[in-house]
């Protein structure tokens, strides 16, 4: 009998989180519009509706966490003209050579390529006074928001190649969770998600480091080279099991979720709903479909075919609008 109740109270549960409002993670902000991960993004992702703002952290050389997707600078800020003596043997400038007070002076600009080339060409193409935010001041930012406007936005922070910090002298994650335990934030009832995509890492998160928040294991593919973890095993059935027991949820990239030829479901979101996880893919962009798709297709296949739990997008305020559309309300009910 009590094993009966207990299989009742579990798939309640799981269809509960299935079922579910889905959540809208404002993607580094809403780098549709800003550059990315600036206080400034932040702020138009948190106005055009977001569940959650997305932080990437990486280390300072002094200690501090400052929001950046990369351990690089060059493709996002004017390093290289700042600083043009700086870079390492292979080029490149990197956030962990420079002091929070350096990386304050450089100005934040749209996403390039090493070659200087915008990557997203119709997106922000003006000389904005843009900067590089600290984790607290992102953390300040929406708490404040919160209290004023009555809402509950959450924070998303990303764990940035924990191993490559470690080479450098720095354990990121334990920055990262004495910031979080220092602004209360270490609590799984709070609207906070911890992700990262080295899978030892948040093991040791949840197991070592005593981590209560909620965590995510994102997932790549092996040939991306993000973290000594084998995809392709988490990916299965036992791996999303092993998954299960440190973390509350997967984040998966949408072309593991669909097949982008035939733009079919694959079967991972179920299998992970089948283990208790929920599921939040990266990254919707409405400016980078495949030919052929549109915005709509891809957010009736995520929401009404595979029913996320929510996803990442560049473009918060397209997902806001469509989750409130009333063919998706009927879809959920």
């Amino acid at each position: 009998m009590r094993k009966g109740i207990f299989g009742l109270v579990l798939v309640m549960s799981m269809t509960q989180t299935i079922l579910a409002k889905p959540l809208v993670i404002a993607h580094r902000g809403a780098p549709g519009y800003l550059p990315e991960h600036t206080v400034e993004s932040a702020v138009l992702a948190y106005g055009q509706g977001a569940d959650f703002v997305e932080q990437d952290l990486v280390a300072s050389k002094d200690g501090h966490l400052i929001v950046l997707h990369d351990i690089h600078l060059d493709t996002v800020t004017n390093v290289e003209q700042k600083y043009p003596h700086r870079k390492r043997d292979d080029g490149r400038f990197y956030a962990i050579d420079f002091t929070l007070s350096e990386l304050k002076t450089l100005n934040v600009h749209e996403r390039q390529d090493l070659d200087g080339k915008q990557v997203f060409s119709h997106r922000y193409q003006g000389s904005g006074d843009f900067k590089i935010a600290t984790f607290e001041q992102h953390i300040e930012l929406i708490q404040q928001l919160n209290r004023q406007l009555s809402k509950n936005v959450g924070l998303y922070p990303e764990i940035k190649y924990p191993a490559w910090h470690k080479e450098q002298g720095v354990d990121i994650s334990q920055l990262v969770l004495q910031t979080l335990r220092k602004h209360e934030l270490d609590d799984p009832n709070k609207a906070i998600y911890v992700q990262c995509f080295d899978f030892s890492e948040t093991k040791r998160l949840r197991n070592e480091l005593g981590a209560k928040v909620k965590l995510v294991q994102l997932i790549a593919e092996n040939d991306w080279h993000e973290a000594p973890t084998d995809y392709e095993l988490l990916k299965s059935t036992d791996g999303l099991a092993e998954i299960a027991k440190v973390a509350q949820g997967i984040g998966p990239w949408i072309p593991q979720l669909i097949d982008m030829q035939t733009m079919q479901p694959k079967g991972l979101v179920k299998n992970a709903h089948a283990a208790g996880l929920s599921v939040h893919p990266y990254t919707f962009r409405q400016d980078d479909l495949p030919k052929g798709v549109s915005a709509q297709q891809t957010l009736d296949l995520l929401f009404k075919q595979l029913r996320v739990d929510g996803v990442f997008s560049d473009f918060p305020d397209t997902v806001v609008k469509y989750l409130q559309s009333d063919s998706l309300q009927t879809a959920v009910k």
